[in-house]
C-alpha cells in the first residue's frame, strides 16, 4: 500500500465530510431534504478528494524530491544556509517595519521575509564554490576521500561502455588514473542485463565487461569500489550518472559520445577514453614519411587505403596498385574529424 494510495482514501474522507457538511447548510435554504443534500454532496466530496487529493499532495512532494535529487550537495547546502541567513535578517528588520503606520506595517515585513530569502539563496549559491573552499573539511562534509598524503583524493564514475570497451583496464595499469574508480549498482546491473542478452554478440562484450571488471577489482594500481548509491525519478543509467556526477562533483569515465554531450551541457567534467586516444597519436606534418600497408580500396578512384599502428587512417593517391603491399609514403595533408586524425598521403617513389 503506498503513499498515493493512502493520500487519496484520507482525501476521499476529508472532503466527503465536508461535502455531507455543505449539504446539511444547503438542504436548509432548497427543497431538498437534508439526507438527500447530505448523501449527494458527501458522494460528490468523496470523488473530488479520491481524484484531486495526489494533485495537491504526493505529486508537489515527488516533483520536489526529484528536483532536489538533481541539485549537487554544494548548492543546496549553499542554499539552505542562504535562506537561513536571509530569513535571520528579514526577522531582525520584522520590528521597525512593523511599526510603519497602518497597511505599511502589515505588509513590508512580509515583503522583507520573501526579499531577503531570496536574496540569501541567490548569493549563497551563487558563490558556493567559494564558501566550500572556506569551511571544507570543518563544517561541511564532501564526497572526497583522503589519501595517505592528505590530500583530496578524487572519485570518478565509472561508464558501462568504459568496462565493456575494455581499455580502461590498460590505462589503469598505466598509472594516469588518479583517484578511486566508483561504479554505482545499476552500471553493474545494466552490465549484467548485457551479459545475460539473447543477442549473442552484445552477450560476448557484456561478459567480457565482467572479466574485465574483475581484473580491474584485482588490480592495485587504482582503487575500484562498488556501491547502492542510487538516484530516484529516473530509470535512464547516463541522466542517474550524470545526477550523481553533479551530487558527488566528480567526472564520469566514458566513451558514449551522447552521455559525453549531456554532461557536457549540464557542466559535468567528463573523461573520454576516445578523445584520450586521439591526443596520444603521434603528430605528423606535411612532408614527413611513414610506413603503411594499403589493405583496401578508397572512396575515390585509384585511392588506397590503409592503417598506422595506432589505428589512424592513411589515405593515399594511387595506393589501389599497391594492394597488400606495405609501401613508403609523404604525408600530403593532415585532416582531424570527429571520428579521429585522417592522414593523406601519396607513394614515395614507389
Amino acid at each position: 500500500m503506498n503513499f498515493d494510495f493512502i493520500s487519496r482514501i484520507i482525501g476521499m474522507i476529508i472532503f466527503g465530510l465536508l461535502g455531507g457538511y455543505f449539504g446539511e447548510t444547503i438542504a436548509g435554504f432548497t427543497d431538498i431534504t437534508l439526507q438527500e443534500g447530505t448523501v449527494i454532496l458527501g458522494l460528490v466530496g468523496s470523488l473530488f478528494g479520491l481524484v484531486v487529493t495526489p494533485l495537491i499532495t504526493t505529486r508537489p512532494i515527488k516533483s520536489l524530491r526529484n528536483l532536489l535529487n538533481q541539485l549537487d550537495a554544494r548548492t543546496l547546502g549553499s542554499g539552505l544556509i542562504g535562506l537561513f541567513v536571509g530569513l535571520v535578517i528579514a526577522a531582525l528588520l520584522a520590528i521597525p517595519l512593523s511599526r510603519l503606520p497602518s497597511f505599511l506595517g502589515q505588509f513590508f515585513p512580509v515583503l522583507s521575509v520573501l526579499l531577503f530569502g531570496y536574496i540569501g539563496v541567490a548569493v549563497f549559491i551563487s558563490r558556493r564554490n567559494d564558501i566550500f573552499s572556506l569551511f571544507s573539511g570543518r563544517v561541511f562534509p564532501t564526497s572526497e576521500k583522503r589519501s595517505k598524503g592528505g590530500q583530496p583524493e578524487r572519485v570518478i564514475l565509472v561508464d558501462t561502455s568504459v568496462i565493456i570497451d575494455g581499455r580502461i583496464s590498460d590505462i589503469a595499469q598505466t598509472g594516469f588514473l588518479v583517484g578511486e574508480l566508483l561504479i554505482p549498482r545499476f552500471v553493474l546491473d545494466e552490465l549484467q542485463h548485457i551479459a545475460d542478452s539473447a543477442d549473442a554478440l552484445r552477450r560476448q562484450r557484456g561478459r567480457r565487461g565482467m572479466e574485465i571488471l574483475a581484473d580491474l577489482q584485482e588490480s592495485k594500481t587504482i582503487p575500484v569500489r562498488i556501491s547502492d548509491i542510487d538516484v530516484e525519478g529516473t530509470r535512464e543509467v547516463d541522466s542517474k550518472l550524470v545526477i550523481l556526477a553533479r551530487q558527488l562533483s566528480c567526472p564520469i569515465l566514458t566513451n558514449d559520445y551522447n552521455l559525453n554531450r549531456v554532461a557536457e551541457i549540464q557542466g559535468v567534467p567528463v573523461l573520454n577514453i576516445n578523445e584520450l586516444a586521439n591526443s596520444v597519436k603521434a603528430v605528423l606534418l606535411p612532408g614527413e614519411t611513414v610506413e603503411v600497408k594499403i589493405i583496401q580500396e578508397g572512396k575515390e578512384r585509384g585511392q588506397g587505403v590503409g592503417y598506422l599502428s595506432d589505428g589512424t587512417m592513411v589515405v593515399v593517391e594511387d595506393g589501389k596498385n599497391h594492394m597488400n603491399e606495405d609501401i613508403p609514403a609523404t604525408v600530403t595533408k593532415v585532416l582531424q574529424t570527429a571520428a579521429g586524425r585522417m592522414i593523406f598521403a601519396k607513394p614515395d617513389g614507389v
